[in-house]
């Protein structure tokens, strides 16, 4: 795992494709004691611990009481999925979406281009643009005769993904990456002479400006093979919504999966006014967690920090939250004899797990921040607002609602008259 802050070289990582409607999708993990009544996760805040913590049962997934955002759209079941299982509730809005070119001329072109004399070196991006060319060239009933072009030319892959295509399509690679980074690629091909190769690059949704004219400036003669193209969601309210979520503390850490939604993220929040609050949530309560150092880089340059897996892969971003959330986001506090561990919309109470409504969480994680300061009602209701409390009669009613739901350890909450409320700590 590393812990990525701004201005660490890129490498590499992968992305995804098509957008869904409405508000943001929201999932669940399968229960472990009570249904969550939860539709948010509230708060986020450093880890602290005691000497006196009870040992927390094993069996309780690290993600427990977390909400945690997705953007990827292509790979987004399999990414909710491996994120419920480790007990987060996943609050989904794709950020972009993959379509294939309107006019296929344009790659049809570009193949023609390749077959008309042969090519040096081919330089593979992704997986799906791959086979999609593949597929196209078959179509048109140009499969055989581009599968043996390929073949007479050094294929050069950015990743095990397209590495993986490039073999399923019969043919071999000659090198790939280990960092999986396109830089990384085009620096080992500056090594050779490349003055007068002929080169084809698979474009992967936007242009390579940095990877084509690099190769074009030490003399190659670079055909460009555009397969599909990035586009904004159809639907652009539930991506809307998880910038709200974002800024608002709805959610306590957001994946991503390419640099391309990230990119888009960000100009849809600028679009909304609220780029700043963004970055400001980002930079503080919620963890921005990426796929890989390509895809944090447009955050970086953000002074956004993000943690990556050291294997770009999504099982290894999931296992490297599965880490660094908890650790990050946990308060645990002894009060009034009973240790309460505080993690998003849930708390460990000597051991056992109780989910909390988003408003409940929310004084929680306000009366825990400083344990036995006082917190008046209006104090309560200002630092909660966000959770939906909308009046100091209402702060009283949740307040009364979390002493239920704490059972024993109810009685850690108290009133202190004509003043206000504090957790009772020893």
């Amino acid at each position: 795992m590393t812990i990525r802050s701004p201005g660490r070289p890129d490498a590499g990582d992968r992305s995804g494709a098509p957008g869904t409607a409405g508000t943001p999708e929201t999932t669940s993990p399968p229960e472990t004691t009570s249904p969550p009544e939860t539709t948010s996760a509230p708060g986020m805040f450093p880890a602290s611990a005691t000497s006196r913590e009870p040992a927390v049962s094993a069996a309780l997934p690290p993600l427990l009481g977390f909400t945690v955002g997705v953007t990827a759209a292509r790979r987004r079941d399999e990414l909710a999925n491996l994120l419920e299982r480790r007990g987060a509730r996943v609050v989904h809005a794709p950020a972009l979406r993959i379509v294939p070119l309107a006019d296929d001329s344009l790659l049809l072109a570009a193949t023609r281009e390749c077959l008309t004399r042969p090519l040096d070196a081919v330089i593979a991006t992704t997986a799906i643009g791959f086979r999609g060319w593949v597929e196209a060239a078959e179509g048109w009933g140009l499969g055989e005769r581009l599968r043996d072009r390929l073949d007479g030319a050094r294929l050069f892959t950015r990743g095990p993904k397209v590495t993986g295509a490039v073999r399923a399509a019969g043919l071999t690679e000659c090198w790939s990456p280990r960092s999986e980074s396109g830089a990384e690629l085009v620096a080992h091909l500056l090594t050779e002479n490349l003055a007068g190769l002929r080169i084809a690059v698979q474009l992967h949704g936007e242009p390579l400006p940095d990877m084509v004219e690099g190769l074009r400036a030490a003399g190659a003669e670079v055909v460009e093979i555009p397969v599909y193209r990035w586009e904004p969601p159809d639907d652009l309210r539930p991506v809307r919504r998880m910038v709200e979520l974002i800024v608002t503390g709805g959610v306590s850490a957001v994946t991503f999966t390419s640099a391309p939604a990230v990119v888009s993220l960000l100009r849809i929040a600028r679009e909304m006014g609220q780029f700043d609050e963004l970055l400001t949530a980002l930079r503080g309560e919620v963890l921005p967690a990426c796929v890989g150092p390509v895809c944090a880089a447009p955050l970086e340059r953000q002074g956004v920090a993000t943690v990556t897996p050291d294997r770009f892969r999504l099982g290894a971003l999931v296992r490297t939250l599965s880490d660094e959330l908890p650790r990050r986001r946990v308060r645990t506090v002894e009060a009034a004899g009973h240790v309460l561990r505080v993690q998003g919309g849930a708390v460990i109470v000597n051991g056992e797990p109780v989910m909390l409504a988003p408003r409940t969480a929310a004084v929680l994680d306000a009366l825990t921040e400083r344990p036995g300061r006082v917190l008046s009602r209006a104090e309560l209701l200002r630092r909660t607002g966000t959770a939906g409390l909308t009046d100091e009669h209402a702060v009283e009613m949740t307040v009364a609602r979390l002493r239920t739901a704490l059972g024993p350890a109810g009685c850690a909450v108290e009133t202190v008259i004509k003043r206000g409320y504090r957790l009772a700590v020893v």
